[in-house]
């Protein structure tokens, strides 16, 4: 038989199937790396993408937090003047509140009463004053009682005032000012 050496052509064929195989290995290295590139810059963009986003909704938070700071202020003022337009309203509607105050201390007053002093805390309505006689203090009290404008009278103390007459007495008394309804206060 003749001899024929194959390992030459082993070699080579094992040579090119290296060949091929670092080649076919290279292009996956490439095709892998350029892969990852890809990949990396897809989702770069997304990010940058949602990171846009996310500026534009701060940047629209930013401008409604300052709306929202600019109505809570617009609201505080507006209460503040509401609260000086009740107290002007209530001012104005007691206005002849007063005159209507002296008007019925005058038609309670009997004769032989007088008032040194009258001072006023909220609606109770304190009265320092001389009587010719204690039926005149008595009737002042009744008077203050039956009127719609008064109310509750108090007698704190009296004493005797001989400078003013024999029966004549200093007294201490205090009253409620209480508002009659609008059909008694016609009356």
């Amino acid at each position: 038989m003749a001899q024929i050496n194959l390992l030459p052509w082993r070699d080579e064929r094992r040579q090119e199937r290296q060949r091929e195989f670092l080649g076919i290995l290279g292009g996956m290295v490439v095709s892998g790396i350029l892969l990852i590139v890809l990949a990396d810059m897809f989702f770069a963009g997304k990010i940058s993408a949602q990171e846009g986003r996310n500026r534009h909704l701060q940047a629209n938070i930013d401008l409604l937090n300052k709306q929202v700071k600019e109505i809570a202020q617009l609201e505080k003022r507006r209460q503040s003047l509401l609260d000086r337009m009740k107290i002007i309203q209530d001012l104005q509607g007691t206005r002849p509140l007063i005159v209507r105050l002296f008007d019925e201390q005058v038609r309670t007053l009997p004769d032989g009463v007088f008032f040194q002093s009258i001072t006023r805390t909220g609606t109770k309505i304190a009265i320092t004053g001389v009587a010719e006689s204690n039926n005149r203090v008595s009737s002042l009290m009744r008077n203050l009682d039956a009127s719609t404008w008064f109310g509750s009278p108090n007698l704190t103390g009296v004493s005797a005032k001989p400078e003013f007459g024999e029966q004549a007495s200093a007294f201490n008394l205090s009253f409620v000012i209480t508002e009659p309804k609008p059909d008694e206060a016609s009356q």
